[in-house]
């Protein structure tokens, strides 16, 4: 696993011991920056299942300005940490060892809209639809927000979810990528 491009391109990146997490594979992150636009001109990530980080790290290499990763259990927060800290982007991203729904309502006082957000849950406990609509409700989400949400292939999502109309959708084996982008201004 590894940095695809920009700043930190090839950059090796650990991986979480064990087979409790799947971390996104370097030709499905190649995919998914590919159709979000390769590059970023500043903005914030949101990276709320992060495992290793990857795909926060590679959305900082490509230019966000920082990366919130947020992580439940100890040792994926650990290599997070390590990775971050291996690419020395410590002082461009925030870490936070806590669930997903904690993380949001925590993240919603701050009130820092994300231009890009990462869902990549566990396939079996993936609540994509319900935190889509949380990150509207509770305003984390920028105009012209992206939001690439990781799933089992086997799994539909609707064309929208509030203000977040599917861009599109690709299958790579078991792994599907759906990606939304939120647009408040749409007719209805």
């Amino acid at each position: 696993m590894r940095v695809i491009a920009g700043e930190h391109r090839g950059r090796k990146l650990a991986a979480v011991p064990g087979s409790g997490t799947r971390p996104t594979t370097d030709k499905v992150k190649e995919s998914i920056f590919n159709m979000i636009g390769p590059y970023f001109d500043g903005g914030w990530a949101l990276d709320l299942y992060a495992g290793t980080g990857s795909l926060g790290i590679e959305a900082l290499s490509r230019g966000a300005d920082k990366a919130v990763f947020v992580e439940r259990d100890a040792k994926a927060f650990a290599v997070v940490k390590q990775n971050v800290s291996a690419c020395r982007l410590d002082e461009y991203a925030e870490l936070y060892r806590m669930d997903a729904e904690r993380a949001i309502r925590q993240l919603a006082k701050r009130a820092q809209p994300f231009e890009l957000v990462f869902l990549d849950p566990p396939y079996a406990k993936q609540r994509i639809v319900e935190e889509i609509e949380q990150l509207q409700a509770l305003g984390l989400l920028a105009e012209g927000a992206w939001i690439v949400a990781e799933h089992d292939s086997k799994d539909a999502f609707p064309d929208a979810i509030g203000d977040c109309v599917k861009d599109r959708q690709a299958t790579y084996g078991d792994t599907a990528v759906t990606l939304y982008y939120y647009d408040p201004q749409k007719e209805a």
